[in-house]
């Protein structure tokens, strides 16, 4: 079943001489191996560029001069070592070894062993596989995993949690004979317990010699490690209760389990013990019955995936370098619509790969979801996802997505993507919602790391900028802000208008036109969204190449902070919002832009002539306020100008025009393709 696209004749890809696609295919295979070369150099320099008392801290824990692996007593007495019995007999030797040399190795090796389960999951995917994936899976496989972040804790700690997920499939998809396949992942089983669920998937799938040369396996690791130690193996097993509780704080987020989540619930004794086992067996029984029905389906990696996010769920401890299985649920088909097929593998691959913190805001009411959300994901993978079946209709053909008639564009070389076409349909507003969540996450993260990640970190290069730009105004005779943010302070209630505006607005207009877009003019959003999408990251830019306090904080011109009212220079820290964001990201000023992209949506949009000027009348009102409350100069104003310019161009360059209305798109849609005489007619269309 793994080779079966080896099998495939030469002509799979149907159209074109051999200089078609087949060249590009390869082209495209080798920028993905550079590229996971890249990110594999990456993290093996982040490893080891870390001081030596930070990196492979588990691995010191265990070999060092003072690991517990060199102690005579019992491996649990310190409850440093949370391994079974037999990945203490193994690891016991290496003890010897060199430390340093040994560090290498073992980050060298542990990035191998990835590589290798990146190519055997390559391999594993469902049938039937266009040639193109087939080629292209290895090096997108290989590199989810380096980025993952159980594969980065696994190299940053030295853990050795790659080797049972290797040896799973290294069974399940690569050798020969059943008793082989057992054998590996009953030594899988032996370090990491709850990999013995995979017994239970062979035996209710028909291969029974395999599910019991797995029993079997497990019987002989653990019998040699309760041979060569006993106490420990009886501390483990019976006093430990196979692992639980072992190692520091298992209630803290760390413990991706149910056992950990309850516990996090403030559940203690027989009542968190007993809702453990009952949750547990509900998640095995729902869990294997999904594992069993995809596996006779033929989509045994997608089995494998939910019987490993069920041993996620049930184990004890699951600690975040444990978590390969959520992301190996990646290759699961969940949606009937084309449109829909993103959500799922999006969702996975940013669990996987980025920090809770990025996903979910940091806010109490977030916590029990933003502290679980790797269980979480697991347990949907485990038992409530629905995936399709190789046998369901929209399996190999989903539901089309409806795209709008190309509005021909006046430069030959427009749009410089074709295959971006406008499409008429609203997205999933789950995979909005996340990439929205996450690119302001991610412009959060750039705005703090413009100063090196500190507050004060870049206090004395934005002053200097912000004495260039007011030197620059004054040359320009456009240094205004002083005498307007006096005048509004000495006013009184203007001073409370621009304050209620500034905080209160920056927000809620682009989502409310967002939300009205994507509820009304759905083609019209996707257009829209990119142009602001691309003006933030340009932005962005700005805010690391160029640091610049804005006026409220130079502390020799006298401007008054009407917001955060008065300041203390002595201080990193100036006023409440500079505990959340980095105040020196000033230039462009995405206040005015944010707000000049809404006023140029609306004025394009709205069918009527005052709704237009009421959406032109938000960026002068929040002109007004970043200037009267000291919070931007003027040229941070026309800096915001500049990129959403710039991100409506971008737009426009790489997908070409929009249609002048959507319907006229969605009427063009279901008109013949476009031939020469209508590609004429639609020049008389005005491009915007």
């Amino acid at each position: 079943m793994a080779n079966g696209e080896h099998r495939e004749p030469r002509d799979a890809l149907g159209a074109g001489p051999a200089t078609g696609p087949r060249p590009r295919i390869g082209a495209a295979r080798v920028a993905l191996w550079l590229f996971a070369a890249v990110l594999a150099v990456r993290q093996v320099a982040v490893v080891l560029r870390t001081p030596e008392g930070e990196r492979l801290t588990d691995l010191e824990t265990w070999l060092g001069p003072d690991g517990v692996l060199h102690v005579k007593d019992s491996l649990y007495d310190a409850d440093r070592f949370t391994g079974t019995p037999f990945a203490g007999l193994v690891l016991k030797p290496l003890a010897r070894s060199g430390e340093q040399a040994l560090g290498w190795a073992w980050t060298f090796g542990t990035l191998g062993l990835v590589v290798v389960l990146g190519l055997v999951a390559a391999r594993a995917l469902p049938q039937p596989l266009s040639r193109r994936t087939s080629l292209l899976a290895a090096p997108v496989a290989v590199s989810l995993l380096i980025v993952s972040l159980p594969v980065r804790n696994t190299l940053h700690l030295g853990q050795t949690s790659v080797i049972p997920v290797l040896l799973v499939l290294l069974g399940l998809f690569a050798v020969r004979g059943e008793r082989t396949c057992g054998v590996l992942i009953g030594v899988g089983a032996a370090l990491q317990p709850t990999m013995l669920l995979f017994a239970a998937l062979l035996w209710c799938t028909g291969r029974r010699r395999a599910a019991v040369s797995t029993g079997a396996g497990f019987a002989l690791c653990a019998a040699l490690a309760w041979a060569a130690m006993p106490h420990d193996s009886w501390t483990y097993w019976f006093h430990h209760l196979a692992g639980a509780g072992l190692g520091a704080d298992p209630d803290a987020a760390a413990n991706q389990s149910l056992h950990g989540l309850l516990l996090r619930l403030g559940l203690r004794g027989p009542l968190e013990t007993g809702l453990f086992l009952a949750l547990g067996a509900a998640v095995v029984y729902a869990g294997l019955r999904r594992a069993v029905r995809y596996a006779k389906d033929g989509q045994l990696l997608l089995a494998v995936a939910i019987t490993g996010c069920v041993a996620v769920a049930v184990s004890p401890t699951t600690w975040r370098h444990q978590l390969l299985w959520v992301l190996f649920a990646v290759v699961g088909r969940v949606g009937r619509r084309r449109s829909d097929r993103y959500v799922w593998p999006v969702a996975v691959v940013l669990v996987s790969t980025l920090p809770a913190t990025m996903m979910l805001p940091n806010m109490p009411v977030t916590e029990p979801v933003r502290d679980n959300i790797a269980l979480i994901a697991a347990l949907a993978a485990a038992v409530a996802v629905p995936f399709l079946s190789r046998a369901h209709p929209q399996y190999q053909a989903p539901i089309p997505t409806q795209y709008a008639t190309p509005v021909p564009a006046r430069w030959r070389r427009v749009p410089l993507l074709p295959f971006w076409r406008r499409v008429l349909t609203r997205p999933n507003l789950l995979l909005e919602l996340l990439l929205i969540r996450v690119g302001y996450s991610a412009y959060q993260q750039v705005r703090l790391a413009a100063t090196g990640g500190t507050i004060s970190g870049g206090r004395a290069t934005a002053e200097r900028h912000g004495e260039q730009i007011h030197s620059v105004e004054r040359f320009l005779h456009i240094d205004i802000e002083h005498w307007v943010n006096h005048a509004v302070v000495k006013a009184g209630w203007p001073k409370e208008f621009f304050d209620f505006y500034y905080t209160s607005f920056h927000f809620v207009v682009p989502l409310g036109v967002l939300a009205v877009l994507y509820a009304r003019r759905p083609a019209e959003y996707r257009w829209a969204r990119s142009a602001l999408g691309f003006a933030t990251v340009l932005a962005l830019v700005g805010f690391w190449a160029y640091p610049l306090a804005p006026p409220r904080l130079m502390p020799d011109l006298g401007f008054i902070d009407t917001v955060h009212g008065v300041q203390d220079f002595t201080k990193p820290n100036y006023g409440t919002l500079t505990d959340l964001t980095n105040q020196y990201a000033a230039m462009p000023s995405l206040h005015f832009g944010w707000s000049l992209w809404c006023g140029l949506v609306i004025a394009v949009l709205a069918p009527k002539g005052w709704m237009k000027a009421l959406g032109l009348l938000h960026p002068l009102l929040t002109l007004s306020a970043i200037v009267a409350t000291g919070n931007h100069w003027i040229l941070d104003a026309a800096g915001g100008a500049v990129v959403v310019g710039a991100g409506f161009g971008l737009t426009h360059l790489l997908s070409g025009p929009r249609a002048s209305r959507s319907r006229e798109a969605a009427a063009g849609a279901q008109a013949p393709p476009v031939t020469g005489t209508t590609r004429g007619s639609a020049k008389d269309r005005s491009p915007s």
